[in-house]
């Protein structure tokens, strides 16, 4: 992750009761600023029917949000924006906590704000493989993925339920909507 981000220049750490510490750093660059998490992929995410949960394989992610400061698309101050350390270790808790498997295409609901003021309540999983790549383990263990999170409208979130990821995916593309800006609005819905 460094090699790709640099060193991070914050971090934090959460500990939910029963789980293991997740922790979010930040790395920030001239018009961005990365959160990622670290911890996640401590364990393997199981399938919550198993009847046994395989404590070295299954698929293992870290989280990465990407978020514009500055420049164009001025938003919330960092102050604001690092609000999202907490939601963030949350979403990172949820394999444990919830038994949930997160992968490219699923959505993640936090039920309030990304941050403090924001329109989004929830991220849309990427895929993998742009910016930070996998980190490979030694076997039998599946590499680590970083996963890239993209922030929800409620609106889009609800439609992205209806359509699927690809859909809401070729809106945004279709509209050039910007992601990584902070204070952008919902993409039009209808047809």
């Amino acid at each position: 992750m460094r090699t790709a981000l640099g060193e991070p220049d914050a971090r934090a750490a959460v500990t939910f009761v029963g789980t293991d510490r997740i922790e979010v750093l930040r790395f920030r660059d001239a018009d961005v600023v990365r959160y990622a998490t670290l911890g996640m992929s401590d364990r393997p995410m199981a399938d919550p029917t198993a009847v046994v949960a395989d404590p070295l394989r299954g698929p293992r992610a870290e989280l990465v949000l990407t978020v514009r400061i500055g420049g164009a698309a001025v938003g919330p101050g960092l102050p604001v924006l690092d609000e999202v350390l907490r939601p963030l270790a949350v979403l990172a808790a949820s394999p444990q906590v919830e038994g949930v498997v997160v992968a490219p295409g699923g959505s993640l609901d936090l039920g309030g704000p990304l941050w403090p003021g924001a329109s989004f309540t929830s991220v849309l999983v990427a895929e993998p493989g742009g910016l930070v790549e996998d980190l490979e383990l030694d076997q039998p263990r599946d590499p680590v993925r970083f996963l890239p999170l993209l922030p929800m409208t409620g609106n889009e979130a609800a439609w992205k339920r209806v359509h699927g990821a690809g859909a809401l995916q070729d809106r945004w593309l279709r509209h050039g909507t910007d992601l990584r800006d902070p204070s952008r609005s919902g993409v039009p819905l209808a047809s």
